[in-house]
């Protein structure tokens, strides 16, 4: 792949150094999967939480019909809490991002860097340490972790260590899962089935391989 200049897409080829590198803008208004995801993870952490506490409930005998009641009474006041701020603070993330997600791909025969620009990095990283102090401040360990989250800005996978791989061609999105690693490769309509195939016949230890 050529490379291209930040925000703009255009031919994909080899560079002279064998890799590939293209950028990708997401419009963080018009594809909603960060928010959802976002949403997921705390919706799976609280989840956790409390099937930990109705189990202790459960075995320790406590649990009768008002009780429970009032459990999931208490479930269904934390998840709607939990969805607003997920929405507040995917608004305040878009809108310091300028309502685009900017993402800049290099791919040889290895493995694939997944890199915010330097710019939307650096914005990225101010809003994560600030979210982060915040949480810490108020001992909200779900704030604090998703703000040393927001300051990851680069991923790098190494096809090798892929299990599983889904694609997406409507939202231009391909997924590889290595482990508890996730890391989403943005493409443009045109070169979508060129760098699936290129990503999935180097990865060679794919789950749907070793049936």
């Amino acid at each position: 792949m050529k490379r291209i200049e930040p925000a703009k897409q255009g031919a994909y080829r080899a560079d002279y150094d064998g890799k590939y590198r293209w950028t990708f803008s997401v419009n963080l208004f018009r594809d909603l999967h960060i928010a959802f995801l976002v949403w997921k993870i705390f919706f799976f952490i609280f989840l956790a939480v409390f099937a930990f506490v109705f189990l202790l409930d459960l075995t320790g005998g406590s649990l009768d019909a008002r009780r429970v009641s009032d459990f999931f009474r208490v479930c269904a006041y934390v998840f709607a809490g939990m969805t607003v701020l997920v929405i507040l603070g995917y608004l305040i993330y878009a809108l310091n991002m300028g309502g685009e997600y900017i993402v800049e791909f290099t791919m040889d025969e290895k493995g694939i860097d997944h890199r915010q620009t330097a710019a939307q990095a650096k914005k990225a990283r101010k809003l994560g340490a600030l979210t982060a102090s915040v949480g810490a401040a108020s001992g909200s360990f779900g704030a604090a972790g998703a703000g040393r989250s927001a300051q990851k800005t680069e991923l790098y996978t190494e096809f090798e260590r892929v299990r599983k791989i889904k694609a997406y061609p409507r939202r231009h999105l391909i997924r590889l899962s290595a482990g508890l690693e996730h890391n989403e490769v943005y493409v443009d309509d045109e070169h979508f089935f060129f760098v699936l195939d290129y990503i999935r016949t180097r990865c060679e230890n794919l789950n749907e391989k070793k049936r």
